[in-house]
């Protein structure tokens, strides 16, 4: 499960367009954050994607994926033009179909070939028409689904939502949220040519005029027990309320936000109506990467975790800068995997109630707050490599300081029989990445 929002430059504090996304996926599913430079491709190449190969182009870009270690393309992203997608798993009353491009494979190849939202919008809708979408997206357990993205650059962001080869897209006008639900209604401005027809055939609704695209393609039951409902509300809600002044702090403070029957108890019980999911229960969803883009007329800013559990997680400045020290190139996985794992063991610390969870996220906000400071001053690419060597030092200092306190204390999981006993299982396996 996961949460996408975007805010327009007539809905910012400053006037840039604000993306922001968490990836829930299953605990220990190492999220990685990698970097392909701009490449030129022969005649006739051939893209070998997650499950099925397709034409290459003979251009593509420069990219940032955040993305599940195994597969090939990614949950959320960015490009040298500074366009940005986010993908989500949708449940709907259509089959899913058997291997073909992942909705993560097109976000990648979205963003390698195109410059900007509108582009990406019809190159991903020409993609889902000619290829089709399939394939299992579960790491340590089989998960199908299909997908939904919003996509955003400097000036524009639209909708697509997905119901197997069926679909509808909308451009938003100031603040969006997408999570793991159908959203759009009859106000799409363009979909599928037989997507009423189809409805009105399948009894889903009597005519055109009844017709709803989330009413009538929605998988009800998988819907409502994702918990996408509660964290849409939030997400949408925490924009509106601050429409206007929307900043970066406010989309990392939403990508942190918890459900409130979850607040008093976040390590000791599963929220998946939380925006920073809680894995411990059926599904199993945790929220393992977290990123927020400011995307600026003369520039842009990500921040990354590099971790799990953005409600513990330090967000660090990144920028597409040449020696760019917190993304990895696609042949170095294990390093990349090994930066996730170090910052994963720190949770399972906060987990078993070693750390002093006061204490610590009072100077991680503080550090946050002297990162976010420094990186308005930051105007060479000398000054954002220095910027992003300091908070992973100041990050590391960090970890290390509590990461010794806490294994002075004895400690423990608590909560229900079924939840000490879920975490004891991913604890074990942990390290049983298998990297090919």
């Amino acid at each position: 499960m996961c949460d996408t929002m975007v805010a327009l430059g007539n809905s910012t504090l400053d006037g840039s367009v604000l993306f922001a996304k968490n990836s829930d996926r299953q605990p220990n599913e190492c999220h990685i954050i990698v970097r392909v430079p701009r490449r030129k491709h022969p005649e006739g190449a051939r893209l070998k994607c997650t499950y099925i190969e397709i034409e290459q182009a003979r251009e593509t870009y420069e990219v940032l994926l955040l993305k599940p270690f195994w597969i090939w393309g990614a949950e959320m992203g960015c490009n040298e033009f500074g366009l940005n997608i986010g993908n989500e798993a949708v449940f709907t009353k259509e089959p899913y179909g058997k291997s073909a491009l992942l909705g993560m494979d097109m976000l990648r190849i979205a963003l390698e070939r195109c410059k900007t939202s509108k582009e990406a919008l019809h190159l991903i809708v020409d993609l889902l028409e000619r290829y089709g979408q399939g394939g299992n997206c579960g790491y340590q357990k089989k998960f199908t689904y299909h997908n939904s993205f919003l996509i955003a650059d400097k000036d524009n962001a639209y909708v697509l939502e997905t119901a197997g080869s069926y679909w509808a897209a909308k451009k938003v006008e100031d603040i969006y949220a997408i999570s793991n639900r159908l959203s759009i209604e009859n106000d799409y401005e363009t979909a599928h040519k037989d997507l009423v027809s189809h409805a009105v055939a399948k009894g889903w609704c009597k005519d055109e005029s009844s017709f709803s695209f989330a009413k009538c393609y929605r998988d009800k039951l998988y819907t409502h027990f994702s918990g996408s409902a509660q964290r849409r509300e939030a997400c949408s809600g925490s924009l509106f309320a601050e429409k206007g002044r929307i900043t970066i702090d406010t989309m990392k403070r939403i990508l942190r936000s918890h459900h409130p029957e979850f607040q008093s108890a976040p390590f000791s019980k599963s929220s998946i109506k939380s925006v920073c999911a809680h894995a411990g229960f059926i599904y199993g969803d945790h929220t393992t990467g977290s990123y927020a883009a400011s995307i600026g007329r003369d520039g842009c800013t990500y921040w990354v975790t590099g971790a799990s559990t953005p409600c513990l997680a330090v967000f660090k400045p990144l920028w597409l800068t040449d020696g760019c020290p917190l993304a990895f190139s696609e042949d170095q996985t294990r390093q990349a995997v090994d930066f996730w794992l170090k910052r994963e063991q720190f949770y399972r610390m906060a987990l078993e109630n070693r750390l002093d969870l006061i204490d610590y996220t009072a100077e991680r906000d503080l550090l946050e707050q002297e990162l976010s400071e420094k990186a308005l001053k930051c105007r060479s690419d000398m000054d954002k490599n220095e910027l992003m060597l300091y908070a992973l030092e100041k990050e590391d200092d960090l970890i290390a300081r509590y990461s010794a306190r806490a294994a002075e204390k004895p400690g423990s999981i608590k909560g229900s029989l079924y939840y000490r006993h879920y975490w004891r299982k991913q604890n074990k396996r942990l390290f049983e990445v298998n990297i090919t």
